[in-house]
């Protein structure tokens, strides 16, 4: 089975996938100084409780924005399962899309995982949106290449702005409103109707804008752990998508065997 591991700013997700069958997936926080040793201890242990084993795992694929988390992955690969691990993006796991922008060498590995994946699974011009550190907007047209998008903050990191630059406003949870009362009576729930509904109305604001200026019809696919709690309040999106950037691993590990 593959070892699909998405490296991003917040979590590290590895999920182990069969086909395009997910089988199992754990998360860890990002951090580049962790190393193989402790990735595999951490790692060997989750796959037992699932009922797997190292010898279970033929081939590995690292997808990362964090250059840095990339060597002590690929040692993580070669020292405990016994396999080089591809890299998406270079080597034998080169992108088989045309990222038709300006500087494709600097399109985020996730962002060109989940517009293949996209691709793979719906026609015609699609509108990829991840919600992650940052809220990313990519613009795929029908014949599968990437024309480029918008990098926002995230929710999570707007709100950690938001309360480390003023002493007295406190930390919350994020959550949809209770009600769709835009009025809010207390320092929370105004702190909450700004965040979360501020939030909406910049998704659907430029969802609105990208599909004026593509002036197609467009499928919009939302992915990431927030896109469902935005679905709730929204008509923005077309299709939800959980795990758009782990099906990119699979099917470009998939196309490096061929």
């Amino acid at each position: 089975m593959l070892l699909a591991i998405d490296a991003g700013n917040t979590n590290l997700v590895f999920a182990l996938v069969d086909g395009q069958e997910i089988k199992a997936r754990w998360r860890i926080a990002t951090d580049p100084r962790r190393t193989a040793d402790e990735y595999a201890v951490w790692l060997h242990q989750l796959l037992e409780l699932e009922g797997y084993g190292r010898d279970d795992v033929s081939q590995v694929i690292i997808g990362t924005v964090v250059p840095r988390a990339l060597h002590n992955l690929e040692v993580l690969s070669s020292k405990y399962f016994g396999v080089k691990a591809l890299v998406a993006g270079q080597g034998d796991a080169e992108w088989p899309l045309a990222l038709d922008v300006a500087d494709p060498q600097s399109v985020g590995a996730d962002r060109a995982l989940n517009v293949m994946a996209a691709h793979a699974k719906h026609q015609g011009d699609l509108l990829v949106i991840d919600f992650g550190t940052a809220a990313t907007f990519d613009v795929v047209d029908y014949s599968g290449a990437y024309k480029g998008g918008i990098i926002a903050p995230g929710i999570n990191l707007s709100l950690d702005a938001l309360v480390s630059a003023a002493a007295k406003l406190p930390r919350i949870a994020i959550a949809a409103p209770e009600d769709k009362s835009v009025v809010g009576r207390t320092t929370e729930t105004q702190m909450q109707i700004g965040v979360y509904w501020g939030y909406v109305a910049m998704i659907e604001g430029l969802v609105a804008r990208l599909k004026a200026e593509i002036g197609r019809p467009v499928t919009v696919i939302a992915t990431g752990g927030l896109a469902i709690l935005f679905d709730k309040n929204t008509d923005a999106f077309d299709v939800i998508e959980p795990d758009l950037t782990i099906q990119g691993l699979a099917l470009l590990a998939a196309g490096s065997s061929k």
